[in-house]
Order: C-alpha cells, then structure tokens, then sequence
C-alpha cells in the first residue's frame, strides 16, 4: 500500500493563496487579462526617465515649489483642515503609529510645518474627488490629497460590467488594456493608467514568452505620485465599501478594487488607508518601478495589496489586516534571481522588496503565487491563520512557474492562531489553510529562509512540500516538450538557517517527498522537526546529501487536505491547535450564481454552489472546465481539468464544511484537478 500510495502522492500540490490571477474572486468578479514583465530597462522618452528603478519619493513640501513638466493637483474635503487639526492634536498628546509595532511621536515644530503645508494645499484645491485628479494628470505629476474620506461617488456611479465595454473584452473575457483605459472605473474605484493603449491589438491568445509587454503606448502618467497630506495613513482614506464600517467589517463593496496601478512605471502611492474592496485595495500590475510606502489596507475580501507580474518594487512602512485571502501578494515578481533569464536580466537582483510591515489578522499575512525575486525582511507576520505562503500552483493566465529565489531574513513570524473557520470570525475566509503556522513553501526552488523568528505558532512553525510538474501536462493536456508528468521540478535547494524558533507545535515540517534534494535545515537552535531528522546538509556546504525519501504521515495529511476535504473528514487544519476542536463558522452570502458569463465565472462559492439545481452545476463545471484548461506560458501547455462527474463529487464533499460558505470554488477545483490523477477520469 505505502508504495502505491507514494506513486498517487507525487501529485501533492499547496493551498494556493492567489491561486489563479486569471480568476479574480468576489461576487462580481473581473477576469483578468494575460500579463507580462515589461523589460527591465528605463523609458527614456520622458524626463526623467520611468522605470528601471525603484521610485524616490517626493517631499510633501516641495508640492508647494513650482516645478518645471510638473502639476500639483489637490483634492480635499470641506472638512479636511478640521480633521488635520483633530490629527495633529491626537498626534502631540499620544503620537500616532505607522503601524502597529511602529508608533512615532510628534513635535510641536512638526505640528506647526504640517500645518503651514496644509493650510496652502487646500488654498490651491481644485477637486472633490481623486479619480478626476488622477485622469487630469500627465507625467512627472502629483496628485496630493487633504485629510478626509474619499468614497468617489462619480466612479461608484459607473456600471460595473458594463455592456458597453464589452467590445474590449478578449476571448478569456478579460478586459485588454484599451479596455481598462477604456472603461477605467468598471472595476476601479481610482484608476491609475500610466500608458496609452498602443496603436495594435493585444496578442489573443497571449504569447508564450512573457518578457516584454506587446502592444505598449506611451507613457501618459508615468512618474505619478499619490499622496496623502495628514499625519499618518489614517488621515486620507479611500473607501471602496461601508464607511459606517470604519477599519473592520462587513466591507459592503461597490468595486472590485480600491485603487489600481497599470502600466504605471514609476508610481508612488504614499500615506493612504484603502479598504473594502471585493477584491484588492491596491493593486499594481505591469509596472515598471513603484513604491508603495506608509500605507494601510483593510478588509478587502482578497488582498490587501496585490502587485503582479512587476519590477523594481518596493512596498514599506505598511500594514494590512482583515483580508479574506491574504494581506500581501506579490505575485509572479519577474525572475530576476534564481532562475533568471540572464539575457532579459544579466545580474542577480530582487525583482521587488517588502520591509517594516505588519500583516495581521487575514487568513494568510503574506501570499504569492509564483512570486520569484523577493526579498522580505523587518516584517511582523501576527495573528494570521497561517503567516506566510508562496507556491506555484500556476492556471491559465499566471506566468512563471516555477517559484524561486527568494530571501526571507529577520521577519518574526508569531502567534498566527487566528481562526476565520469559527463562528462570528469578521473575515471571511476565501481559501482553506492550517491554523497555526508560521509559514509554508509549497513547491518552491532556491528560498532562503535565515534569521527570522518563528514563535508561538499553535501547529507548526515552517513547512516545506512538494508539488510536481503534472498540473501543467497531466493526463488529458496533450504533449508538451521537455514536460514529464513524472518529473519533480520543484521543493528542490531550499534552506532554513540562523532561525530561532520557540514555544511552536512542531519548529519544521517536512513532507520529504522522494526526489526532492539540497533541502538544508540548520543553525536554528534547539528546533524540533517532523520527520525529527533533518538534514543538515554539513551545515549547508553539502546539499546533494539532503534527499527525500518520502513521509506517509505528512503526505496523507496533504492529500487529504488538498483533494478530499469534507465534514467529518481527517483533514485538522481548521482546528485551533492550542484550543482544541474548533467549532463550524457561519459566512457572508454574496448571493447563488446567476448568469454564469466568463466575467463571473469566477464569483462562484460554495454558498452558490448549494444553490444551483444539477443544470446550472453541469453549466458551471463546463465553463470551468474551459477556463481551466486554458494555456499557461509555455508551447501547448494546458491547465488541469477535472470531469464534471469527479467535480461534483469534490466540491460537494468541500462545501459540506459548515464554514465553507465564501470558499472559492475555482480554488477548490484547481488544487483537486492538479492532485490526483484519479479525480479527472
């Protein structure tokens, strides 16, 4: 039995946290488009050039300069002065925090220079609303916002998926990017387009090779900066929901997204609250250099922030809590480390940065699907289901399979016991994940885990396990060359050194999955693993001895949680550790699926899935199915299908979960067709 079980087991593949980018997920959805890395180097036909760089931030002050190619736009509330004032009063007595583990004092000679820029900002403001600010602008411009809650009426107001716009939707049913130009607040609360459609058609079906973005325009707002002028983030809040809420629950959204970045090489978004968003409060997508820095995000139903397929990125100074998914996702960062491409990239260098951040209280701090390139340090992980997450768990419209080359160093991980699986939880879980850990690599190449804290984390402290290529060319793809179902690309090469690890259920897990090699654990202290022997590797100056030679306790726990989960059933990761059984949770109901358009495809839960008769779950499975299936990044490479027989089985067993009620279906379908060969046939 062990060895048939093994041979089913090759299959294992992770939770994803943003499993497909192709599927945005809320109840009215957006798909979006196939994406690409722009190329590494500067725009040059501005002055000074976009991109090739992380972005310099502006002063505040020197808004007030007049600056040659520069506009300063100003938006303000009638009652911005007066929240100032209120601001800078609470900041003088007790301070304010940048975030949670980042408080700050105020000076009297701060107070007074913060009040001087103020005062002359709001002399010179000309809007209401940021939205027009934005679209007026042009490059090297600043759009500088006084203290208020910003709601946009004006872009509440535009339909969201618009009939209108349906002319610049591609066969995926994605917008292409005319169409976000287009139609910028169908989706967007405040959109930032940073280019000009180009003169072409976006390629339909999207090219196999992402490096480069094809049919790009002209820089029209590149170099943009966005900022808030208050104390702290908490002065300036964008409001994509209920601002009866305040920074809690429910989020009541009217769009998709708080505020998004496109195209925008260049950009700067600085001390601003997002919240409430169906799916990101920020999101950043193919751009070429952004910073994103004193920022808050809370409750969005997916992410809290969500940059996608970028390049020389920073985000900083932040924190993001109450999201469904994760509070930070960068997904698919351009590969600039392990296995680059060194004629796209000729020096090893981190595609993007994260530092001085809190993520707490989501179901996941930190996700990133294929996210390669990135280095994470100085960040507290707290109070999350699970901490951190990156895999590659890779579908149609999601490039860079396989995930690699991160460093991770001198976060602390703690006390992510929070259990969103319980009743009365304020967030809605969107994706199954095992309270209690600190973090997991699922499937990823060429990590670096060193010097962090792993502390108080109920279950486990890290986990490691594997995921193979067959979710690309399993049964039923057709062939794909130099593609074996067989083949293991990934969990290979990874360390965790230098750790000091305390009061966890288990410091390191392991699945030891036969093949993986150069898996290294070492210098972390007194820490306890499973399986209780791992390997040290001569302190890392041997990788080649570190090889899996296969657990059946920890791969029955994956394959029970990946494909066959259901009341009752084995799977412990919605128990809380520390407090024993955990109780059944109740949801929000974002109401069953109706028309079942590509759009919306995506919007299905498990609460809409125990609403439709057989008809309208045959109709949904087959348009799944299509989606599914569609191409990855590589010649004639398919998505993973399921049949709508094996489907049905699947997620009437997932959604049986009394707490199962916003689960995403798409997630549960795709971690199911890409785990076992059996569940397709």
């Amino acid at each position: 039995m062990g060895r048939r079980f093994l041979g089913r087991l090759w299959l294992v593949v992770a939770t994803a946290s943003g499993l497909v980018l192709g599927l945005m997920v809320s109840a009215d959805a957006h798909i979006e488009r196939p994406s690409y890395w722009p190329l590494p180097g500067p725009d040059c036909s501005v002055s000074p050039c976009a991109g090739g760089a992380v972005p310099k931030a502006r002063s505040l002050a020197s808004s007030l300069t007049a600056t040659r190619g520069s506009t300063t736009r100003v938006v303000c509330r009638p009652d911005s002065l007066k929240r100032l004032e209120a601001s800078i009063r609470r900041a003088r007595k007790s301070g304010y925090d940048i975030r949670p583990h980042d408080h700050r004092r105020f000076s009297a000679a701060e107070a007074r220079e913060l009040t001087r820029i103020n005062r002359a900002l709001a002399s010179r403001c000309r809007y209401g609303e940021i939205q027009p600010a934005v679209t007026d602008s042009g490059n090297n411009d600043r759009v500088v916002v006084l203290p208020g809650i910003y709601t946009e009426p004006t872009s509440r107001a535009k339909p969201t998926h618009d009939k209108a716009c349906d002319p610049y939707k591609l066969s995926t049913g994605a917008y292409s990017y005319l169409g976000e130009f287009k139609c910028q607040n169908d989706a967007n609360l405040i959109a930032v387009l940073g280019r000009s459609p180009g003169s072409g058609k976006d390629p339909d079906p999207p090219l196999v090779d992402r490096h480069g973005i094809p049919n790009r325009g002209a820089c029209v707002r590149c170099n943009l900066q966005l900022e808030g002028s208050g104390v702290s983030a908490d002065d300036v809040v964008v409001e994509a929901g209920d601002p009866s809420s305040g920074n809690g629950g429910p989020r009541r959204s009217v769009k998709d997204v708080g505020i998004r970045a496109d195209r925008a090489d260049g950009f700067v978004l600085r001390n601003v609250t997002v919240r409430h968003a169906e799916e990101h409060d920020i999101y950043v997508l193919e751009s070429n250099g952004y910073l994103l820095d004193r920022f808050k995000t809370f409750y969005a139903g997916e992410y809290g922030v969500l940059t996608f397929v970028e390049d020389h990125g920073v985000m900083q100074n932040c924190e993001a809590a109450g999201n469904g998914d994760s509070g930070l996702y960068p997904g698919s960062g351009a590969k600039t480390s392990a296995g680059r491409d060194p004629k796209v990239y000729p020096t090893a260098r981190y595609s993007q940065e994260i530092r001085y951040c809190d993520s707490h209280h989501n179901t996941s701090g930190y996700s990133g699907t294929d996210g390669s390139g990135t280095w994470l340090h100085h960040n507290n992980f707290y109070g999350n289901a699970l901490g951190f997450t990156t895999d590659v768990f890779t579908a149609a419209g999601h490039p860079g399979f396989p995930q690699q080359g991160d460093l991770i160093e001198k976060n602390d991980f703690y006390s992510n016991n929070f259990n969103p699986y319980l009743p009365g939880s304020d967030v809605v879980p969107t994706v199954p994940v095992p309270v209690g850990t600190g973090m997991w690599i699922a499937g990823g190449d060429d990590n670096v885990v060193r010097d962090n804290r792993f502390r108080d984390n109920d279950r486990r402290g890290a986990m490691l396990f594997a995921v193979p290529d067959a979710f690309v060319c399993g049964p039923g793809n057709g062939p794909i060359t130099g593609c074996d179902p067989l083949k293991l690309s990934t969990s290979h090469r990874n360390s965790f050194h230098g750790n000091t690890m305390s009061g966890n259920g288990v410091d390191f897990w392991w699945d030891a999955f036969p093949g993986n090699v150069g898996n290294c654990w070492y210098s972390n202290g007194d820490a306890t693993g499973s399986p209780k022997n791992l390997p040290d590797c001569l302190n890392g100056k041997v990788p080649w001895l570190s090889i899996g030679l296969g657990n059946l306790e920890n791969e029955a726990e994956l394959f029970v949680c990946m494909s066959d989960l259901k009341p009752g059933g084995p799977c412990p990761w919605f128990k809380s550790p520390a407090a024993g059984k955990a109780a059944p949770a109740g949801g929000h109901d974002h109401g069953a699926a109706g028309e079942l358009d590509d759009a919306l495809l995506a919007a299905v839960t498990c609460r809409s899935w125990q609403g439709m008769d057989t008809d309208q779950r045959d109709h949904m499975l087959t348009r799944m199915q299509v989606f599914m299936g569609g191409q990855i990044d590589h010649p004639g490479a398919r998505g993973t299908t399921l049949s709508n027989r094996k489907a049905t089985s699947v997620l009437d067993n997932a959604c049986g979960l009394s707490f199962a009620g916003e689960f995403k279906l798409y997630k549960l379908y795709a971690r199911a067709a890409a785990f076992t060969p059996q569940l397709r046939r």
